[in-house]
């Protein structure tokens, strides 16, 4: 209850300061509308901006699932193979530097402008995010564990399985709740570069007719998706990480 109650304060107090540097500069609808005009796009454009919402939540949720699958599964190759991560994490390192924009146009050439490209953008947003997380748990497991396991005689596997991924999941949900702010946005890029549907082609059609409230309307429904999102994963993280 704590933490809606501070939520709502904070809500409360940047939709006062929105509406008050409109009001002090007079600033006109077209270069940045007031919360009222927003809400009230909200409420009566509300079927159409539920139906674009559809896709983008669709793009996200998929790759924000496959890319935790599959950074979960890369880091525990490289963990598990040190001699491979030699060679395969300064390459990944190397890929964060090209931006997520230069690649998505790419994508919606190979893919199509299905959903296909928009989740595979949204994997490569969250990729990195949970790989780096989940190696550097698995890459620090206390000594003493490892030692207590090694005095008993345990396999290799056994103590991979059963001591350092558990000791790794702490880590590991920091990086998937990174995940889980970003996987939106990599869903929305997708979408901006070449979409038919979605919250991102909305903005678009919106900047392209001065529809700046609703842009804005677009906008509070992505940041509100990106918070449900968050506080759902981390509220399940809690309950499966429990010893976090």
């Amino acid at each position: 209850m704590k933490a809606i109650f501070r939520s709502l304060i904070i809500t409360t107090g940047l939709l006062l300061l929105w509406q008050g540097i409109v009001t002090f500069w007079h600033l006109p609808d077209y270069i940045l509308p007031s919360p009222w005009q927003v809400a009230s796009v909200l409420y009566h454009q509300r079927e159409l901006i539920a139906l674009q919402a559809i896709p983008t939540l669709t793009e996200t949720i998929i790759g924000l699932i496959l890319g935790i699958l599959l950074g979960c599964l890369a880091a525990i190759i490289l963990a598990f193979f040190r001699s491979f991560a030699r060679w395969f994490l300064p390459l990944l390192i190397i890929s964060q530097a090209i931006p997520t924009f230069a690649i998505a146009p790419l994508l919606v050439i190979w893919l199509g402008y299905g959903m296909a490209s928009k989740i595979v953008t949204t994997i490569l947003m969250i990729f990195f995010p949970i790989i780096i997380a989940f190696y550097d748990g698995l890459t620090h497991t206390p000594p003493g564990w490892l030692d207590l396991a090694k005095t008993m005689n345990a396999k290799k596997w056994r103590i991979f399985w059963h001591i350092r991924i558990p000791a790794a999941l702490p880590r590991l949900a920091s990086g998937i709740r990174i995940a889980a702010v970003a996987a939106p946005i990599g869903a929305i890029i997708g979408e901006w570069v070449g979409a038919s549907r979605g919250l991102g082609y909305l903005m678009l059609n919106a900047n392209a007719r001065m529809q700046i409230d609703m842009m804005f309307a677009a906008l509070m429904v992505i940041i509100t998706l990106a918070l449900v999102l968050y506080f759902s994963v981390d509220q399940l993280l809690r309950r499966l990480v429990w010893w976090e």
